[in-house]
Parts: structure tokens; sequence; C-alpha cells
């Protein structure tokens, strides 16, 4: 198959993909689906029919032609998951990696505009409120509106939530809803059963849509908590778009700035494992509260 076959089936199976996650197939996406196949022909059938799924190219290997020091092209190659020794055909990357960079490309796409599913909100008992930010539009182009809750996610947090507790969860989306979904499961189970075996309050969780990680500064002072906790994905990247960061704040106030947070990156099965991070997260709450401080506050205790 060329190059240019390749690449019209990677991208056509990536819009079929979006539409089914969406919920979009059947009617007027079928319609669209069928003419799609009729102008782009048997490669378009074979992806929308998922009766050829695409292979992501392997681009592990070394194609550097005759290199000075092979054994040290793979040592590095071993030791990180950035794109190196791939070489080029002429000015541009050869196929396969140009081909891996479009499918990764388009996950991390996925990640920032597709929305964390009602499914897993439901499993996962977490009621959702949103920020001012009404789509995703608006949570990136104008990031403070993500900082605060709706008038009607502060109402409801008020009604569900316990007040003057000494830890809040909360579950935001930020920057990827494939991290949150990816890596909540095993975190929040052993977060939350850490600090109620160690005898700390702990209110009820929830999710935060379209949020940053300010939204938790107005949450702390809602709630009167001493501690807010933040799970929230980061920005993905061509080497994973499943990676979640933890922020911790103690006491936020209007006064509060970024270095008063507390905060562990990188939590997916590639960096710190999420079960892993769970345990850390409790140390390092258990920290704070004893500290009654966060931040490089805490960093020079």
């Amino acid at each position: 198959m060329g190059a240019d076959n390749q690449m019209e089936k990677l991208i056509i199976e990536n819009v079929m993909k979006e539409l089914a996650k969406r919920g979009l197939f059947g009617g007027e996406a079928e319609e669209v689906c069928k003419e799609v196949v009729k102008k782009a022909g048997d490669f378009a059938t074979a992806a929308c029919c998922n009766e050829a799924p695409i292979e992501v190219p392997d681009i592990s290997g070394v194609w550097v032609p005759d290199p000075v020091n092979l054994d040290a092209i793979k040592a590095m190659k071993e030791s990180t998951p950035a794109r190196i020794g791939l070489y080029r055909a002429g000015a541009r990357p050869k196929t396969d990696a140009f081909l891996k960079f479009l499918a990764d490309h388009a996950q991390a796409m996925d990640a920032v505009f597709l929305d964390v599913s009602d499914e897993f909100l439901t499993k996962m008992n977490l009621f959702s409120v949103q920020t001012e930010a009404r789509d995703k539009d608006e949570f990136l182009k104008m990031p403070h509106l993500g900082r605060k809750l709706s008038e009607e996610g502060k109402k409801t947090v008020l009604e569900r939530c316990q007040k003057n507790v000494q830890v809040q969860i909360i579950i935001v989306d930020g920057l990827s809803s494939s991290a949150i979904e990816a890596n909540v499961p095993d975190v929040l189970p052993v977060l939350t059963q850490g600090l109620n075996a160690s005898g700390i309050v702990v209110g009820t969780p929830f999710f935060v849509k379209n949020g940053r990680v300010g939204v938790q500064d107005e949450i702390g002072m809602l709630l009167n908590a001493d501690v807010v906790v933040s799970l929230i994905g980061e920005r993905p990247g061509l080497v994973t778009a499943d990676s979640m960061s933890a922020y911790m704040i103690y006491r936020p106030s209007e006064k509060t700035v970024e270095a008063d947070r507390t905060m562990i990156s990188n939590i997916h099965k590639g960096g710190t494992p999420p079960a892993e991070a769970g345990a850390l997260l409790v140390d390092i709450v258990k920290q704070i509260l004893a500290a009654k401080c966060s931040g490089m506050k805490l960093s020079l205790q």
C-alpha cells in the first residue's frame, strides 16, 4: 500500500472512531459515512467496517544508516520514548515515522477534545459540575473561565458536599479526558481508602468539567476544606495522551499563588503507576496537614 493511501486510511479511521465515540453513527452520520466511502474507495470501506484495522508503525528500531556508534543510539532509545534514531528521506521524515506521528497526534487531539464519558462518571460514583467555560472552545481560548465554577456548579457543590472536611478530592478533566479515564480508577480508591484508614475526614469526591488547576481554590473556599486534592489531565503529547497530575493546596484563598501548590506529575502506566501514585498522595496529604502548609512552604519545612 502506498504512503498516500495508508495516510488516507489512517485519517478516515480516526474520523470514524470520533463519530462512534460521540454516538453519531446512524441517521445523518451514516449517510455521511457512505458518502466518504463512495469518494475514498476501498480504504474507507475497510476503515468504516473495521475489517482491516490499521497497525500503527513500529518506530522502535534504529534507522540511521551506518551510525558511528550503534550501541549508543540503542541505549538512548531504550532509555526514552522520544523520537530519536529515525533518520529521514531527503528533507522529510520516513513514511512510517510520519504515520506514527499522525496517529499519536490524533490520539492527543482526542484527549483534549473528547469529554469524560457519563458511563465513567456513573461507574466511579462521581457527580459532575461545570466551570464558567461552556464548551471546549471557551475552555481552550479563555483559561480564566476554567478556574471558576458556574453558578449552577457552586449551588450543586454546596448542596451535595460536606463542609469543613480535612480533605476534599476533585477530579478535573483539564487537557486530557483520556488521562482521567485511564488513571482515576486506580488512584482514587487507594487515595480515599488510605486517608480514611489514617482517620482523615474526606469529603465527597466529584468531577469538574472544563476545569483548570485554579478551580481548586474556589472549591476549597466554598467548602472550607483544609486540603484540596485535584486529579487533573495533563496536556497530552506525542509520547502519551494519558498522563495525569495531582495538585494539592492547603487552605486556599484569594491570595493563593502557584507556588502554594504541591504537585506530582506523570501519573500513567509509563510514568508513576496510578496505584503507587495514590499511596504517595496519601503520604503527601498527611505531611501537608501536619505542617499546615503546601507548595514551597512545605518544601522549606
